[in-house]
């Protein structure tokens, strides 16, 4: 429970149906250094109290689980290693492999409980005697993107309780039922950075990352100077601080040089990537040796459209995606998520 009104609905359905429900938040961030009496990131004081209270209305316990050592050794740690690398990664997905999905259905297990829930907007179902990972209902809130690294054994316990609403009908829910938390704000944030400054975050954790250098294009020409290679990502236009006849986009970040390339759109984009560490939810990897290859929908972010591509399976977990047109922003760091239709068939890291 983040104290929010999605897990906070959560719980209440579960309660409601008759589950014997054990509400409990994760502490995992706080800044070193920090004044006393500051708020942790990931531990918020107020978001505590908010979820003790919903706990407290709808007479469930309620605890906190200090995960902070792992959660910096696993995400904040590979956070910055990928910023390091020139990639722009998405610790969400960390987060979700090894601290909830990973350490908290492990101790939810270890304490007998049958199931872990929590306030995503995706469906778990079974078909074929074999458990799927579907999209939620509300498209503009669904979040298996983030979950594609389940496989069989955690969705077998996992309860999403939410997948089967939309976004209005949670916080329509959560007035009806009067919870403490119906008419809080959404949060956007990453837990562990403070007011979105990624930039500041960077440049106090990784500072040998962070040093400008030169903004060329494709030819070689010197066009400006960028302030640390973190700071842009494929694609971006915006904020880049140099002028030519046509918009600039940057192509590619080049950290061995520590030269920032941008180039105009019609240089921007290719059809085709490599992603590494691939999972797919059957637990059925495709055959490396035979190349056989998938047909699938794909998003390489959260936020893209789905785009329709031929997955070709490669040897060490890797597979090559090839998409029927260009897209302008494929991204090393972020996911590669592969559907059918509303099913979540797997994905992977993009490497390359």
């Amino acid at each position: 429970m983040s104290g929010g009104v999605d897990s906070s609905v959560a719980a209440a359905l579960l309660v409601e149906q008759g589950y014997d429900v054990i509400g409990v938040m994760m502490r995992l961030w706080s800044e070193d250094g920090q004044a006393e009496g500051a708020p942790d990131r990931g531990y918020l004081p107020a978001a505590t109290e908010d979820a003790q209270r919903v706990s407290h209305s709808l007479g469930i316990p309620f605890y906190v689980l200090d995960y902070e050592t792992p959660f910096r050794e696993r995400v904040v740690e590979y956070f910055l290693d990928e910023y390091t690398r020139g990639r722009t990664p998405n610790p969400c997905l960390a987060c979700n492999r090894y601290i909830k999905f990973g350490l908290l259905l492990e101790q939810a297990l270890a304490l007998d409980a049958d199931y872990l829930a929590t306030g995503h907007y995706a469906r778990v179902r079974s078909a074929d005697s074999e458990y799927q990972l579907w999209r939620g209902v509300d498209r503009g809130k669904d979040q298996s993107y983030f979950l594609y690294m389940l496989g069989q054994e955690q969705l077998r316990q996992v309860l999403l309780p939410l997948g089967d609403y939309t976004k209005e009908q949670v916080r329509s829910m959560a007035r009806e039922r009067n919870l403490p938390v119906r008419d809080k704000a959404e949060s956007q944030d990453l837990c562990f950075i403070a007011d979105r400054d990624y930039h500041h975050f960077l440049r106090q954790r990784v500072p040998e990352a962070v040093v400008p250098g030169p903004i060329v294009d494709t030819s070689g020409k010197v066009l400006g100077e960028h302030h640390g290679l973190p700071f842009y990502t494929i694609g971006q236009r915006k904020g880049l601080g140099i002028s030519a006849a046509a918009p600039l986009y940057v192509l590619h970040l080049d950290v061995e040089r520590n030269v920032l390339v941008v180039g105009t759109s019609a240089e921007l984009g290719r059809r085709n990537l490599v992603a590494s560490n691939v999972t797919f939810v059957s637990g059925r990897y495709p055959d490396a040796a035979c190349r056989v290859a998938l047909r699938v929908s794909a998003k390489i972010r959260y936020r893209s459209r789905m785009r329709r591509a031929t997955v070709t399976p490669l040897p060490d977990r890797q597979v090559e995606v090839i998409f029927d047109r260009p897209l302008r922003d494929i991204t090393p760091g972020q996911a590669v998520v592969f559907y059918r239709g509303d099913v979540v068939l797997g994905g992977g890291i993009i490497a390359e």
